[in-house]
């Protein structure tokens, strides 16, 4: 019997995902033990967590050896825990004894910098590292409008719109669904706001784009894309994410929701239509092979596609620890596929003289 390993930080995130899983986990003669990095004991190498019964389809408190195979869901904050965690988890995908189904992406910025000079170059949005308060400045005369994204963002957080006006500067941003708004009267008043943001965080700027649609609300395309239990990607779905009127997020932690991208798209006239889908599929069969030359092996992405009013598409994001929320709102029944995906490419890489690539191993410890 296969122990198939989950990581994450909180023993009750993902539930159902989880447990929906470990219930077929037998089916493929494997057994599904979950735990947090920091239950390792760093001597013995035994771990301690939760092991499924798939008699009683409970969770029990169980003791492993370190499983072989790991499915990596480790969602990192600020918090004293996440940075317990970071390394250890850095050390287990160092090791070659154990395998992952996804060694993660790097932050936005080296993700950036690796695919300028790839073949989807065109559909970047121009990113600049902000080591210090004066480049928004000068971005600023360039493009009017900016945003500034954390390096390690997730979900949203810590997001900002930078708009100069005639006279002052207008800040946004979105906390806890709200639209949050200052204006600096001058030049002065922004570099001391923004002095201690990028002190305390690493960002990076972009210009500004228009992904608003008629209602002035955010969207985005998300896209989920899993490799099959024979190791190629497979689409699994797709879906408009739509934030806030006014707001600058289309994520649905923070308010946003989710709708068909067939009925979007047949807003349309015929020709738009059909260049929107093939513009989606050439980024999509493209960045997968693009991120597998440079990087270690995924086994998932979530994809986000930026639509702009001049009809341009843009990457604006890729997630090696995507949910499912928006695939599963517009298509229930792929529940099933959902569940048994990690099994199954799991099952595959157990069988096979899988060598897992170890370069660039110091660029996927990010996420």
């Amino acid at each position: 019997m296969i122990t198939f390993g989950i990581m994450s930080l909180n023993l009750e995130s993902e539930h159902t995902y989880f447990t929906e899983m470990a219930k077929r986990a037998g089916t493929y003669e494997m057994e599904c033990f979950r735990f947090l990095p920091t239950s390792i004991d760093p001597i013995t190498h035994m771990v301690k967590g939760k092991r499924f019964n798939p008699l009683s389809l409970l969770w029990e408190d169980s003791e492993s050896p370190l499983p072989a195979l790991l499915y990596d869901r480790c969602f990192y904050g600020d918090d004293e825990h996440s940075k317990q965690c970071m390394p250890i988890v850095s050390w287990l995908k160092s090791r070659n004894d154990i395998t992952f189904l996804g060694y993660g992406l790097p932050n936005k910025l080296e993700l950036y910098e690796s695919l300028k000079n790839s073949i989807l170059s065109p559909y970047l949005p121009y990113s600049q590292f902000v080591s210090d308060e004066e480049i928004v400045l000068t971005e600023l005369l360039k493009h009017k409008k900016l945003i500034l994204k954390p390096f390690n963002g997730s979900q949203g957080y810590g997001i900002y719109y930078v708009k100069k006006q005639t006279k002052n500067y207008h800040v946004k941003t979105e906390k806890q669904k709200k639209i949050i708004s200052r204006i600096f009267p001058n030049e002065k008043k922004l570099l001391q706001w923004l002095k201690p943001l990028i002190q305390q965080r690493k960002y990076l700027v972009q210009p500004y784009l228009e992904l608003s649609n008629n209602e002035l609300q955010p969207f985005d395309i998300r896209i989920l894309l899993q490799k099959d239990e024979n190791g190629h990607w497979a689409e699994r779905g797709k879906g408009i994410r739509t934030g806030i009127t006014g707001g600058l997020l289309s994520n649905l932690s923070a308010g946003g929701t989710v709708s068909d991208i067939d009925s979007w798209v047949s807003t349309f006239p015929p020709a738009t239509k059909d260049y929107i889908y093939q513009e989606l599929e050439y980024i999509i069969t493209n960045l997968t092979k693009v991120l597998e030359k440079m990087f270690m092996p995924l086994f998932e992405i979530g994809l986000d596609i930026g639509y702009a009013k001049n009809g341009s598409l843009w990457i604006l994001d890729a997630n090696s620890k995507p949910g499912r929320k928006v695939v599963l709102s517009n298509t229930p029944d792929l529940k099933e596929s959902l569940y048994l995906a990690p099994l199954l490419y799991g099952k595959l890489l157990t069988k096979s003289d899988h060598k897992e690539r170890k370069n660039f191993y110091a660029k996927t410890l990010s996420h």
